[in-house]
């Protein structure tokens, strides 16, 4: 995949971290963006429910049409739910579906966000979830070395510090992963590098980009890229594949994912990250197992452990000491 560069032109190639150091972000602006983004993750926390429950109630058509195909339906009715309520909305939406640079733009973030959600789906199916928790979390380290790389910039031992205690806290949160390095391992890792790769490119578009239509446009691709995968993996042509997606217990989890986890938190993120330092963001991002873990405590889907408090007590501190500490200037230039 060949990766454009982006800025604030549309001839600029100047770096994420360069382009977030070189807006006038009011401290107003930051705040609001970081409650923003912390409701993302609030949401974001509860998806992995929704799913589990639509994943329980299609036992039998996973057997019928496979695993990843039964994913790649609900990914595909998910992301057009978005769209469909994205269109419906806002005249803005509308507007971007005649737009080439909304559509060169979004096909960018939607193919990235296809991609990690995929290779993590498929990576799921040979891991422990705990395993693939803790290499998932390993996009936050990622969007560090990649944002310093672009930026040509060091981050500040307290950004460094942030990074280390959200990876640990979020991988460990369910206990210490046990790591085969099986071809599972290895697609979750790209998952991770992929998550990575779309914080800092929805940084970089939506500053120079409308947030509404980008959004428009990329859950578009994301819906045609999960159809065209069911074909792939599995039988698009049965009427079954597509109509599961209608089945008793499956519609009410399903509309929350599509409206909740995606459409929300999607269009949320793409409007308010723009304000934050990519590495802020993915910190940020990275309490979601906190409230997942916090959800399926209070519905009896987890049991309690000490790892719950040290993995959860990482990430918040780690929170904290970027917040509270750290500045826009969490990048300095390289001596």
């Amino acid at each position: 995949m060949n990766l454009p560069p982006h800025g604030m032109g549309e001839n600029s190639t100047t770096s994420s971290g360069a382009d977030f150091l070189a807006q006038n972000i009011s401290f107003e602006q930051r705040r609001k963006a970081i409650y923003a983004l912390l409701i993302v993750t609030l949401v974001w926390g509860a998806t992995f429910i929704w799913m589990k429950q639509i994943l329980n109630e299609l036992e039998l058509e996973k057997v019928e049409f496979g695993k990843n195909g039964v994913v790649a339906t609900v990914v595909a009715a998910r992301f057009a739910i978005a769209s469909i309520v994205m269109l419906a909305l806002f005249p803005k939406a509308r507007s971007a579906l005649t737009n080439k640079m909304m559509w060169k733009d979004g096909s960018l973030l939607g193919i990235l966000l296809f991609f990690a959600y995929f290779s993590q789906m498929i990576g799921l199916d040979d891991i422990d979830p705990s395993v693939s928790a803790f290499l998932t979390s390993l996009y936050v380290i990622f969007t560090a070395i990649i944002t310093t790389f672009l930026a040509k910039k060091k981050p500040t031992r307290i950004l460094i510090s942030g990074v280390l205690l959200a990876t640990f806290g979020a991988g460990f949160i369910e206990g210490p992963p046990h790591l085969s390095w099986g071809i599972g391992e290895i697609l979750t890792v790209i998952c991770a590098v992929l998550f990575a790769l779309h914080i800092i490119f929805t940084q970089r578009i939506t500053l120079r980009r409308d947030p509404i239509g980008v959004s428009t446009t990329s859950f578009i691709v994301v819906t045609i890229s999960s159809i065209l995968m069911v074909f792939i993996l599995g039988d698009g042509t049965d009427a079954g594949q597509w109509t599961l997606v209608t089945s008793e217990g499956v519609i009410i989890p399903l509309l929350l994912l599509g409206l909740g986890g995606t459409f929300f938190c999607l269009l949320i993120l793409n409007l308010f990250q723009r304000y934050l330092h990519p590495v802020q963001a993915a910190i940020i991002y990275a309490l979601e197992p906190v409230w997942a873990t916090a959800y399926g405590l209070g519905l009896g889907m987890v049991d309690w452990s000490l790892w719950i408090a040290i993995g959860g007590g990482s990430l918040f501190i780690g929170n904290i000491l970027v917040e509270i500490l750290g500045k826009n200037s969490d990048f300095q230039e390289e001596e």
